[in-house]
């Protein structure tokens, strides 16, 4: 059996540098998760607020709350970065940006749009 001397030996992770599309696919995911917390807390909010007037005064108390706060725009942005890279991924599934220039573009376009939309999100809830 043969060994190719020439395959990579470093195999440090700091040290690697993975492409632009790796980090939207792996923050993708990580959005995923967070969703799995942040969305049943939206809804949890979204009900409070159905049920009476006096609970919907009692929802905007709540939001008073710096932690309340920062959670919601956690689960906001989650919510736009996820659905944003999905909408990348059945872009993708059509067969638009399927090259590497296509992807890199698509992730780069993402990135841009998420960062804004966050931005806005965050101003609308602070």
């Amino acid at each position: 059996m043969t060994v190719n001397k020439a395959r990579p030996v470093n195999l440090d992770i700091g040290t690697i540098r993975l492409p632009i599309t790796a980090y939207v696919s792996i923050l993708h995911r990580i959005t995923g998760v967070a969703l799995l917390v942040g969305v049943p807390i939206l809804l949890w909010l979204l009900d409070l607020s159905l049920d009476s007037a006096e609970e919907f005064a009692r929802v905007g108390t709540l939001m008073d709350s710096f932690l309340l706060k920062l959670v919601v725009w956690g689960a906001v942005s989650a919510l736009i970065y996820h659905t944003l890279a999905g909408v990348r991924h059945l872009i993708m599934d059509l067969g638009v940006g399927e090259t590497l220039e296509g992807g890199q573009l698509g992730a780069r376009i993402v990135l841009v749009l998420a960062v804004v939309l966050i931005v806005v999100a965050g101003a609308l809830i602070w």
